[in-house]
């Protein structure tokens, strides 16, 4: 966190509206690619959120590869990866919340039929739950496998694997986290979508039927 901080606070330094730097030129790149990605994965109507998300995304690609420069990797922690799958599911809860309104986001938990309304709640704790195990296990299965590739052949080999499990992987874990977690709001957002669709056509349908009686009133 110290790092992307400072290196924001450096790059960030001295922005122009014309004849702006290379250096800012590369950083409004950076931040435009992230964004966009993180936008088609949540959707034109969640894209308020995707700068959260692309936060997310910078945090644990960096997270996880540095382990190359010799770092212990945040996510290797239980406490760090099940912090961020909380904070995610608490942002999916409240995007229901705020799409949908209090009334319809606690409807949602009886949807399809009542009869699965524990296994909705439940599903409030399988959901952040398996974003944690997923980063903490990929992330910490790669570094047991580093340790003990080093151990059977401690030269070359290790290097090259390295760029796999330790960046290649690390990025890889870090897109699939947010990935889910923009599938998550998108859910939530698409519910919302069909509930407007829903009451448009019952609106419709009431005003057609007034239309129909109204006009056998002036027959």
């Amino acid at each position: 966190m110290a790092v992307l901080i400072v290196v924001s606070f450096i790059l960030t330094r001295g922005l122009k509206v014309r004849n702006i730097s290379r250096r800012q030129a590369v950083v409004e790149t950076i931040v435009v690619k992230l964004t966009n990605i993180t936008t088609d994965m949540v959707g034109e109507r969640g894209k308020a959120l995707a700068p959260y998300l692309a936060t997310v995304l910078l945090y644990i690609g960096v997270a996880n590869i540095v382990g190359i420069f010799g770092f212990k990797s945040p996510t290797k922690d239980l406490n760090v990866t099940l912090a961020l799958a909380g904070m995610s599911i608490i942002l999916v809860q409240c995007a229901g919340i705020y799409y949908r309104g209090v009334k319809n986001w606690l409807k949602s938990f009886a949807q399809p039929v009542p009869v699965v309304t524990p296994f909705n709640i439940l599903d409030l704790v399988t959901r952040p739950l398996s974003l944690c195990m997923r980063l903490f296990g990929n992330v910490l299965g790669a570094f047991v496998i580093m340790e003990l590739i080093e151990m059977v052949v401690p030269v070359i080999l290790p290097a090259v694997l390295s760029v796999y499990f330790d960046l290649f992987d690390g990025i890889l874990q870090a897109y699939v986290f947010v990935f889910l977690t923009s599938l998550y709001i998108k859910e939530a957002i698409e519910e919302e979508e069909e509930e407007g669709k829903a009451k448009k056509k019952k609106f419709r349908k009431k005003i057609a039927k007034l239309a129909t009686a109204e006009q056998k009133k002036t027959a």
